[in-house]
């Protein structure tokens, strides 16, 4: 047997700041001028012109820029309503920043159970906003992958519940023609390096609500400066509510905005080398039959800068091992099942601060799921090389099979 390869590939590489960007984002730092608001005037236009691009992109009327997506979604969780201590259901496969915002917000996360495709379960959902209470749900589109977004807010509807969406994964994709982040009364995204645009750190908010983009506004910590914001509401509706609603100072900078803006440009283009990727990775594992790969719709317009894949049968040990062989092999796996959280990766049952109900179905999904970025760095030939890795790594570990 020929020996396994070894790819030399950063996964967490990124492209370079496109010229603009960087030309702009110079510009700023030599003025000194990166606060988002001129006192004696909109001296710097950049986020605000950052959040009228960004809400034409998705169709929506109201945009406003965040210093992070987890950020934008605890304004949107308080700019809908939320109240201290009510439950906000989401799904059980998400990332820590997730609850995190619920917990930023005054609430108390409520875990819905996920199918083996790796979405929010509808029927659990039921259950879960009927035992709860609940009047909100923030729907995670984790990694990318979306559900029935027509069933899930009919659902929604029936059960009465207020839909925040995580878009964080999915910059650039849509259900049927529709993008993520616009079926909801509102949609968090992130420009978070590793997404879809990189600016270090940021988040977007969309709303199609007047009453809810002013206090997304207030919140993020414009002082009586909301004028001086891309998508503003009418000055009545802001009127409404600029001594009730608190500060929190939350809001991106100039510099982060200058250095995103140039790159929606390039969503489309990027999109299409990730789903390129994807696809090849995904027919070559699919091909094992000890790995399994989600089941996607051909309404689900994904962009995928990650790719996801359960191992079947794994016992713990031979996960932990075959996990740490791949990393020799130069392909780093994050595997969700891990008993402790490990860098970015950690799972429901994780965030103590969060009492859960048991969720053993999704629990079984989560014990062998795998996610792997995607670098747009990727080349064919690499999801070749990486794909034999994975597998030629397995056939070494004979309880694995």
């Amino acid at each position: 047997m020929t020996a396994i390869p070894v790819i030399d590939l950063d996964f967490t590489g990124q492209p370079p700041i496109p010229a603009a960007g960087v030309a702009r984002a110079n510009e700023l730092m030599t003025s000194g001028r990166l606060f988002r608001y001129g006192e004696a005037g909109a001296e710097e236009l950049d986020v605000a012109r950052l959040e009228a691009a960004f809400a034409e992109l998705v169709g929506a009327r109201y945009c406003v820029a965040f210093n992070s997506c987890g950020a934008s979604l605890a304004a949107a969780l308080m700019a809908v309503g939320l109240e201290q201590g009510e439950p906000v259901l989401m799904n059980a496969f998400t990332l820590a920043p997730v609850p995190g915002a619920v917990a930023h917000a005054g609430g108390q996360p409520e875990f819905v159970g996920i199918t083996p495709d790796y979405v929010i379960d509808l029927d659990d959902l039921a259950e879960a906003a009927t035992r709860s209470g609940a009047k909100v749900l923030l729907l995670s589109h984790m990694r990318g992958h979306i559900v029935d977004m027509e069933t899930l807010m009919g659902a929604a509807t029936e059960l009465g519940l207020t839909v925040v969406e995580d878009c964080a994964h999915t910059m650039g994709a849509s259900w049927g023609a529709q993008p993520t982040g616009t079926f909801g009364a509102v949609g968090g995204f992130s420009t978070q390096t590793f997404k879809h645009v990189n600016s270090g750190e940021g988040g977007l908010l969309v709303t199609d609500d007047e009453d809810v983009a002013a206090r997304a506004i207030l919140l993020s910590g414009s002082y009586m400066l909301y004028a001086q914001h891309g998508t503003p509401p009418p000055t009545e509706v802001i009127e409404r509510h600029r001594m009730t609603t608190p500060n929190l100072s939350m809001r991106m900078s100039a510099l982060a905005a200058a250095v995103v803006a140039p790159q929606l440009e390039l969503l489309e283009e990027r999109a299409s080398v990730w789903n390129d990727r994807y696809r090849r990775l995904a027919e070559h594992l699919d091909a094992d039959p000890r790995i399994r790969l989600p089941k996607r719709p051909a309404n689900e317009h994904f962009v995928a800068s990650s790719i996801q894949f359960n191992i079947e049968g794994a016992s713990e040990s031979a996960m932990t091992e075959w996990v740490d062989r791949c990393a020799q092999h130069g392909v780093p796996i994050k595997w969700f099942g891990r008993p402790d959280p490990v860098g970015f990766t950690s799972r429901f049952d994780h965030w103590r601060y969060a009492e859960s109900a048991a969720l053993p179905s999704s629990s079984q999904v989560l014990a062998g799921l795998c996610d792997m970025r995607i670098p747009l760095a990727m080349t064919p030939a690499d999801c070749n090389t990486i794909a034999t890795i994975i597998r030629r790594t397995l056939d070494e570990l004979v309880d694995a099979r």
